[in-house]
């Protein structure tokens, strides 16, 4: 230990003489975190007169060979092409200034600011100015990679074709690659951060990775780029600017990953990174012995235990890799593991190897076959079909669901026999039917392993008449325009009693308010009576939107950035039936921001389009209100109109009965959606409750009646 200690002593200028390097895993992450927070005497501004770190950055990233250029992390060319953003050497002096020009270098924050938590403020010293993970970069090819997680890849950094995630353009976001010589210093540096910052600053916000064999945030892809990319010398040279603090801008601390790379083998396994101490490998080079006696039990249906006898070495092992079919699948400290998750009725290859503190591997074991059990057995009939939500061309229909001894797949819609489509949940809407007709529904539960239940018993559905309630067309519901970002969405409304097709309407932009532009097709889709169907912009990352949107506009430059929905606040918006204005959002030639950084949201007594904007006829809303999306209250026209002093409630239920406060006599009318008198009831100031057990679950109209006046009210019943 102690020429250990003096070898360190040596090679690190004494840096790690109180740290008991020793330790592994968590022990020792926690040493190092205690030693480099101590150490960081030093707490750099972003942008000051005193150092700071742009001072930081031109010394530690200075480029050897030319002391008046920075070296640009993510480079790779020498300047001779006609790409600036690739260039790997960039002058001192060009440091991004905020004017604009193209040919300037600024900071890359290899953790971004936003994946922090809580986010990054440069205005406050801290993790958002530490320089431990600022480096110089050329500005286009950072404002390339913004604030993407790092992924897998190869070559030049680019984004990456193989790891996607969600991000600024929504859930298939590509991940960014550092590039082949830069992929370990990019593990390096969030390394650091993790030890530095703790939760603030977790490897598995910013890569796209499993973390599944460490005992912590850290994620395979950070410990496979340490492995592969040795650490360079401009990462040496920056550690040793930091901690002398005689120098300008040094922070006083030093990350430990790129003075020896293999600490982080021994904190979070994996394999063995390089040992620039050649200490922790050449203190022990013999591996375990090999696992022994492999045996399987209590093999289930899905399931099977993995046992073996316990290996020897001449320091200690200290855990097992176990191998399913030659893939690693888990690391335990026992000799014994369960797989659970497994396919029935298949048939797997078992391997084990044990290893010992530095890293040695044993021999592989002996590998043991073993097949999971065959599920014979059908699911449970689907029992309590209900139809309800009944249209001209439509319904739905629920049922309790199947169980199983293993799982349920999906189940099977039968329609008059025939089977109609599936549904992994137990509920499904039948589309394309004929009005006023009935149909006999039957429901097939089927398991994971195709074992399929008897039909249910029958349950009969008719469509309506589709008969006119008087109002003829769709119209926008909604629209929603952020204050900054592609959270933006229209939504339209079919408030007819019958199916529409909208095959036939478009939406467009009237951009800047002079010419309507890009007309985009809303597609082959039915539209019921009384849904909605919601457009929105490819680059929407808000989950609300992305859960309720039908028809995805892509963003991309094929699209015009995905016009017509990267509408801004001076952007009237329009639906087109054939080519012909029904309705608007907007004022028509008017280029300013007049629907600018709000929602607004058609006001439920508004029950038909208007091809002029009418400013009274929307609710308008706070920017970023995207709760209330996908469903739209209105109510049925009706020629008595006038406000009857009543509360109902409670609204939306879930229960079987509605009360009524109120100081008059009431005729209380239940409407379905396509306006058809279902349940007729009085209320008065003692009778004050409407029995619903009869209704199924969905949206309903109730008309209040006094002597004189009626008022229309939505009621949802869950």
């Amino acid at each position: 230990m102690l020429l250990f200690l003096a070898t360190v002593t040596f090679s690190q200028q004494s840096y790690y003489s109180d740290v008991d390097l020793t330790l592994s895993g968590t022990a020792l992450k926690d040493a190092l975190a205690a030693k480099i927070i101590a150490t960081h005497t030093r707490t750099l501004e972003y942008s000051s007169s005193g150092p700071d770190v742009w001072d930081a950055t031109r010394a530690t990233d200075e480029n050897t060979s030319n002391d008046r250029e920075v070296v640009l992390y993510y480079g790779w060319e020498d300047g001779s092409d006609q790409d600036s953003t690739n260039d790997l050497y960039r002058d001192k002096n060009l440091q991004d200034s905020g004017s604009g020009a193209t040919f300037v270098w600024n900071r890359e924050h290899v953790f971004p600011k936003s994946l922090a938590n809580p986010k990054l403020d440069t205005d406050i010293p801290g993790p958002s100015t530490d320089a431990h993970h600022l480096r110089a970069a050329d500005r286009g090819r950072n404002s390339a990679r913004n604030n993407r997680k790092y992924g897998r890849g190869t070559g030049n950094s680019d984004y990456s074709s193989v790891d996607f995630h969600e991000g600024l353009d929504g859930p298939n976001t590509a991940a960014w690659y550092p590039g082949d010589d830069w992929k370990g210093d990019a593990a390096r540096m969030i390394m650091y951060m993790y030890l530095r910052y703790g939760t603030v600053c977790l490897p598995t916000a910013v890569g796209v990775g499993s973390n599944e064999f460490t005992q912590d945030e850290m994620i395979d892809l950070f410990l496979q780029w340490n492995v592969e990319d040795p650490v360079s010398q401009i990462e040496i040279d920056r550690n040793t600017y930091h901690e002398n603090t005689a120098n300008t801008a040094a922070q006083g601390n030093r990350n430990p990953f790129i003075d020896n790379p293999y600490l982080a083998t021994r904190i979070w396994g994996g394999n063995s990174a390089e040992d620039r101490w050649d200490y922790y490998i050449s203190t022990d080079t013999e591996a375990p012995t090999t696992p022994t006696n492999v045996t399987l039990s209590n093999i289930s249906l899905n399931s099977i235990t993995v046992n073996w006898d316990a290996s020897t070495d001449n320091k200690g092992v200290t855990g097992y890799n176990v191998y399913i079919d030659g893939v690693l699948k888990t690391q335990t400290t026992n000799t014994n593991t369960t797989f659970s998750n497994l396919e029935t009725n298949t048939s797997y290859n078992f391997t084990v190897v044990a290893k010992d503190l530095i890293n040695n591997m044993s021999a592989t074991s002996t590998a043991v076959n073993g097949t999971t059990l065959q599920d014979t057995e059908a699911p449970t009939i689907p029992t309590n079909l209900v139809v309800s939500e009944e249209t001209d061309s439509s319904f739905k229909v629920t049922w309790s669901a199947s169980t199983d001894n293993n799982a349920i797949s999906s189940y099977e819609i039968y329609v008059d026999n025939t089977l109609n489509g599936t549904s992994a949940n137990n509920v499904y809407t039948i589309t394309g039917l004929s009005t006023s007709t009935t149909y006999a529904v039957e429901i097939v539960a089927v398991d994971t392993d195709n074992n399929k239940s008897a039909k249910s018993a029958t349950v009969n559905a008719t469509t309506t008449a589709g008969t006119s309630n008087g109002i003829t067309e769709l119209f926008i519901s909604e629209y929603v325009e952020p204050d900054g970002g592609n959270n933006k969405a229209i939504e339209i409304v079919n408030l007819t009693a019958s199916t529409i097709n909208l095959s036939e309407y478009s939406i467009q932009k009237q951009h800047n308010g002079s010419s309507w532009v890009d007309d985009f097709n809303l597609g082959n889709t039915n539209i019921v009576p009384g849904d909605v169907f919601v457009i929105i912009n490819g680059g929407a990352d808000d989950a609300t939107l992305i859960a309720e949107a039908d028809l995805v506009r892509a963003n991309n430059t094929s699209t015009n950035n995905g016009s017509p929905m990267n509408f801004n606040g001076n952007d009237p918006i329009g639906l087109f039936k054939n080519g012909v204005l029904v309705d608007i959002i907007g004022q028509v030639g008017n280029s300013s921001s007049h629907i600018e950084n709000k929602t607004y949201r058609r006001k439920a007594s508004i029950l038909s389009n208007n091809t002029t904007y009418t400013v009274n006829e929307w609710d308008v809303l706070a920017a970023n209100t995207f709760t209330g999306i996908g469903s739209h209250d209105s109510t049925l026209s009706t020629e008595e109109s006038s406000l009857i002093s009543f509360k109902m409630y409670p609204n939306p239920t879930n229960g079987n009965k509605v009360f009524f406060e109120t100081t008059k006599n009431l005729t209380i009318k239940v409407y379905n959606i396509v306006g058809k008198l279902i349940l007729e009831n009085k209320v008065s100031s003692s009778k004050n409750q409407l029995d619903i057990t009869t209704l199924s679950k969905g949206i309903y109209f109730i008309k209040i009646d006094s002597d004189k006046n009626s008022e229309i009210k939505k009621l949802i019943k869950n």
